[in-house]
């Protein structure tokens, strides 16, 4: 009998002969670009071409720093990676990890290798990246003189901050003592005391830029204690500077923006905070004079003052009752004493002296009230209504008056 297999099984049989393969496991193809499509995602499509055939490519998103330019139509290019087999079309392709342009393979490989052992030693690892200082006073460029470069450097960074101070080491930037002049640079900047250095030139060839990618320089930018920004070529281009230095901006333009602070944004960022604060402030103030009012209040009603004011009305008003009732005691007891004295009255004695009585008394002054006080011969004094008569008791006697 037949045996007869699925289209996804022959697909999956002929994948897993690609993958056997070894091949087709890492090969590099050469050609020239034809379709190339930079995708939204990051993933760019394209074909290599010769006079023989047509080879279908892709190189994903994160394979991107495999590629050190941005590739166009008609470029001649050598691709490294696999040929693996699409299952779900069933058709072949190539899946490239990097691409040179033909001729400078030899100083990619270079590249490669240096940026592998570089990173191997640490040198591009986060925990030695130092932070590049928000507000800087002295900024340092090393780069060619005379450019686009240097002169996109000035303009931004004295636009964002016109007080700022630029150092400028006129560097070689390409060619034959180039790494070296780039070297001396970074080490009379870092010496000369600024506050961060942007390293960097325009875009180019890979040979345009192989002064950045020598391990010399790589390694001043490592030792160097002033933070370092690396701004070489275009946003496409990598170089070893850009993997070992504090941070990496894609073009020098960029590279002004990240190292020097918009000094504009800056006054109106604290014009901002300014007002914020004084009204907050206000606010604050404010509550508190509302707060300081009620405690005035509170305290004015407990305060010892008040109510010692208090107190001291209490005892006015109290003494003006007191002497009310003092002053209406004394006129009943007046009044008492007007009727005491008109009922005794007639009990007085100048009043019954008056009335043709008269008080008998010896000459010690006491009253004689019995005839058994006197005797004959004995001096009495006889009180009369307008007088004193001496008289002398020549007899008496007793009498029984009728009561």
């Amino acid at each position: 009998m037949k045996t007869v297999y699925s289209v996804g099984q022959v697909n999956r049989y002929v994948k897993n002969m690609f993958i056997q393969d070894y091949v087709l496991r890492k090969v590099y193809v050469k050609g020239e670009v034809s379709n190339c499509k930079y995708h939204t995602s990051g993933h760019i499509y394209f074909s290599l071409k010769d006079e023989t055939g047509v080879l279908s490519c892709v190189m994903f998103a994160g394979q991107r720093r495999g590629l050190a330019f941005r590739m166009k139509d008609g470029d001649r290019v050598v691709v490294g990676g696999a040929v693996d087999v699409y299952e779900r079309d069933g058709r072949y392709q190539m899946y490239a990890k990097e691409i040179t342009l033909e001729g400078t393979g030899a100083l990619y490989e270079r590249f490669l290798a240096l940026k592998a052992e570089l990173e191997e030693m640490g040198m591009f690892a986060p925990e030695y990246k130092q932070p590049i200082p928000r507000f800087i006073r002295r900024l340092g460029v090393v780069t060619a003189p005379t450019g686009a470069a240097v002169q996109d450097i000035r303009n931004i960074s004295l636009r964002r901050n016109p007080y700022l101070q630029i150092i400028l080491y006129p560097a070689l930037v390409q060619g034959d003592g180039a790494a070296d002049s780039i070297v001396k640079g970074i080490r009379m900047l870092d010496e000369a005391g600024v506050d961060t250095i942007i390293v960097g030139r325009g875009g180019g060839s890979i040979e345009d830029l192989w002064a950045f990618n020598e391990e010399k320089v790589a390694r001043a930018i490592f030792e160097c204690r002033t933070p370092i920004i690396s701004a070489v070529g275009h946003e496409v281009d990598f170089t070893i500077a850009d993997f070992v230095a504090d941070l990496r901006a894609p073009t020098p333009s960029a590279a002004a923006e990240l190292a020097v602070d918009d000094m504009a944004q800056v006054m109106y960022t604290l014009s901002s905070y300014q007002e914020r604060f004084q009204r907050d402030m206000r606010e604050k103030i404010e509550f508190q004079r509302v707060r300081l009012g009620q405690y005035q209040m509170r305290l004015k009603y407990l305060s010892p003052e008040s109510r010692l004011r208090d107190r001291r009305q209490a005892l006015v008003d109290f003494e003006d009752t007191l002497r009310r009732a003092m002053d209406n005691k004394l006129q009943q007891y007046r009044h008492r004493l007007g009727i005491y004295l008109e009922r005794y009255q007639g009990l007085s004695p100048l009043a019954k002296l008056n009335q043709g009585y008269s008080f008998v008394a010896d000459t010690d002054g006491r009253g004689i009230t019995s005839v058994s006080q006197v005797k004959p011969g004995d001096r009495v004094e006889i009180s009369v209504t307008d007088g004193v008569i001496q008289a002398k008791v020549s007899d008496s006697r007793r009498e029984t008056w009728q009561k």
